[in-house]
Formats: structure tokens, C-alpha cells, sequence
């Protein structure tokens, strides 16, 4: 594992615990990112970085009983706090590095990645890794409960020109790792990119 896993992998064993406590009130934006990604019954969907697994009831409801939802995670510990609050039931969980998925190519019909972009050390690689297990045609949602500016204002930071997560800068990104941004949302209540794998 390289040093920049390490680190991701310390920061959020060290936060798993209270992770959910510190957070109390995101579920209905979750579920409101999950809705804007249009998972049909049936579908495949993978909850990459999936953390305690807030996301998981919300893709689970979405796919229905035939679905199929995964939830990777690079943490151990993130991945038993999700098991503590249930959300097992609903996805089959796995810890794997998210830039290398054990899964076939085109295996899935959508990604969902909370707060996902800022902790891949090379974010490219990750984001081809995830077209490359999204069949043509897929989806992939990168999402945030709250914008931007928001966060950095929480985190005491300014916005800078360089954010990954800038859409001047988030479009290529995405053309570059075999995705086309298909909608952007940044706003205090929320971060959401939407983004298609070309056929």
C-alpha cells in the first residue's frame, strides 16, 4: 500500500467511530444525490469510498431486491461502523482500493462516490479505474453534502483556483478518464457532479 493510502487509511480509522455521530443530519441529501443519479431496478450499483455507508439504504431502495449494490471502502474501520449500524443488510461490502477494483470491465451500471475526489492520490487513475468497471452508457455521481465553499469555510480554508472539484478544472478531468460531465451543482446544501461513460 503506497504512503498516500496510509495516510487515508489513518485519517478515517482514527474518525470511524464517531463518523456518523458528527454527521447526524446528511441522510436526506444522500438519498436526494442517490435519486438524481436514476438507478433503475436491476441495476449494479457500486458505492466507491462508501465509508459507513450512508449512501447504502438510499442505492439499496433505488435498485430494488434484484439490484445489485457493492460498497468498497480503503478502511477497515469505516467498513465496521457500517456493519454496526446495519447497513450490511443492504450491499455486500469489501475493503479494496478503489483504484483497484476487483471487478471486470463494464460490470456495473453506475458509481456513487461521496467526498470521494479529494482523497485519491492520483485522481485520474481512480476516476479511469471507476470507467473502466462502468459498462458504456453508465453513470457516476460525485457528490458532497454540503458546496464547496461551504466546506472550505468549515475547514477555515479559502477556495482556490486549482480545486479538483472546480468545474473548469472537474470537466477535463472527467473527459480525460473517459467520463463526459453531464450536469453541475454547487451550492451551499450541496456538491453534485453527474458525469456518463460515452458509449
Amino acid at each position: 500500500m503506497s504512503d498516500d493510502h496510509h495516510e487515508v487509511r489513518e485519517f478515517f480509522t482514527a474518525r470511524a467511530a464517531d463518523w456518523d455521530a458528527r454527521f447526524p443530519d446528511d441522510a436526506p441529501a444522500y438519498a436526494a444525490a442517490v435519486a438524481d443519479l436514476e438507478l433503475r431496478t436491476g441495476d449494479t450499483v457500486l458505492d466507491a469510498g462508501c465509508g459507513t455507508g450512508r449512501a447504502l439504504p438510499a442505492l439499496r431502495a433505488a435498485v430494488g431486491p434484484e439490484g445489485r449494490v457493492l460498497g468498497a471502502d480503503l478502511t477497515p474501520a469505516m467498513l465496521e461502523a457500517a456493519v454496526r449500524a446495519g447497513r450490511h443488510r443492504t450491499a455486500l461490502l469489501t475493503v479494496a482500493d478503489v483504484t483497484r477494483l476487483p471487478l471486470r470491465d463494464g460490470t456495473l451500471d453506475a458509481v456513487f462516490a461521496a467526498g470521494l475526489l479529494s482523497h485519491l492520490p492520483a485522481p485520474e487513475a481512480g476516476l479511469r479505474e471507476l470507467a473502466r468497471v462502468v459498462r458504456p452508457g453508465g453513470r457516476l455521481a460525485l457528490f458532497h453534502p454540503v458546496g464547496r465553499a461551504a466546506l472550505a469555510a468549515r475547514k477555515g480554508r479559502r477556495l482556490t483556483p486549482d480545486d479538483l472539484r472546480a468545474e473548469p478544472n472537474l470537466r477535463p478531468l472527467l473527459t480525460r478518464s473517459g467520463w463526459r460531465l453531464s450536469s453541475y451543482e454547487d451550492v451551499d446544501a450541496r456538491f453534485l457532479a453527474l458525469a456518463e461513460r460515452p458509449g
